[in-house]
């Protein structure tokens, strides 16, 4: 006997959803969960996409107090295809908002939706992010961020010369506490599923950027997330640095991935100084040509679209 169509619940004007990716994180997602459902301005609906069902964390969705869909995926669709997912389903339930979070961050106060949506609204944006912070250190930046030829690691350094600069135009970690107006996503998309995880979130900022939309990272609200900064390595007195992951699955994404984007307009130009910056590293600081040989391998790799899972 065939089931009845699902309704979709009615949103109202303005309507904010949230969509958080998890898979076998039960105990990070209820802390996220938490936190959003304290915010000042909760959000009108939440979309949970878990790709990783065989550990569901269904009841930890249905003990937020905020109305939910929970999305399983039999098949592990990774970041990518997880947030192009949730943000489809976003988009189809009618949201004008649709808020951005990873399982292992959470808003680090409870007014940070409030703070995107005013910051969004008065500056007439197509998508506004937090500054993502080190949850463990929240002095300090969770990714480098570098700006110029110098390389950034606390929060206050964003704030430039007389620290009165509270917004960072052409600046944003999407998925991590972002915020996109719906209309933006008919312009830009959603992540590209083939990526899986790793570079798809740049590869989204590429297509903002393309787009001449107006988006930024506000320095008034944060966003805690694991560190991340260990896998960047400094060279040359700090001066470049080259992202070089312990694991071999971050590795192998990591680097085919960027092979894929560097053949992508809007990022061409940096393509060869890549070749020479992960040279000097593994060659002139690692003194690895066999690292050098894969990493070489593996962006050849993406530039062929060659999306094979590892």
């Amino acid at each position: 006997m065939s089931q009845a169509p699902q309704q979709l619940p009615t949103l109202p004007a303005g309507a904010v959803v949230a969509v958080i990716v998890t898979r076998h994180r039960r105990e990070l997602l209820a802390e996220s969960l938490k936190v959003i459902s304290t915010q000042t301005r909760t959000p009108d609906h939440l979309v949970v996409v878990d790709n990783g069902p065989d550990q569901p964390a269904e009841d930890v969705v249905a003990e937020c107090p905020v109305p939910a869909t929970y999305l399983p995926a039999r098949r592990n669709l990774g970041g990518a295809g997880g947030f192009a997912l949730g943000m489809m389903h976003a988009l189809a339930l009618g949201a004008e908002w649709v808020w951005l979070g990873d399982d292992d961050g959470r808003p680090a106060d409870d007014h940070a939706l409030a703070t995107l949506l005013e910051v969004a609204e008065t500056r007439q944006l197509a998508a506004v992010s937090p500054v993502v912070v080190n949850i463990d250190r929240p002095d300090r930046l969770a990714f480098p961020l570098r700006r110029g030829l110098t390389w950034k690691r606390l929060p206050e350094e964003l704030r430039g010369e007389g620290g009165h600069e509270d917004f960072l135009p052409g600046i944003a970690s999407f998925f991590n506490g972002a915020l996109f107006r719906a209309s933006t996503l008919d312009v830009v998309g959603v992540p590209d599923y083939r990526l899986f995880f790793r570079g798809d979130e740049v590869e989204m900022h590429r297509r903002v950027v393309r787009s001449g939309l107006p988006f930024g990272t506000t320095l008034r609200t944060r966003f805690v997330h694991p560190d991340g900064s260990a896998e960047f390595k400094p060279m040359l007195g700090g001066r470049f640095h080259a992202q070089d992951p312990s694991d071999a699955n971050k590795r192998y994404y990591t680097y085919r991935n960027r092979g894929y984007l560097l053949s992508q307009p809007g990022m061409r130009k940096i393509g060869a100084l890549e070749v020479l910056r992960f040279g000097l590293y593994f060659l002139g600081q690692r003194r690895d040509p066999k690292a050098f040989r894969e990493w070489l391998r593996l962006v050849h790799q993406g530039r062929r679209e060659h999306f094979f899972r590892r």
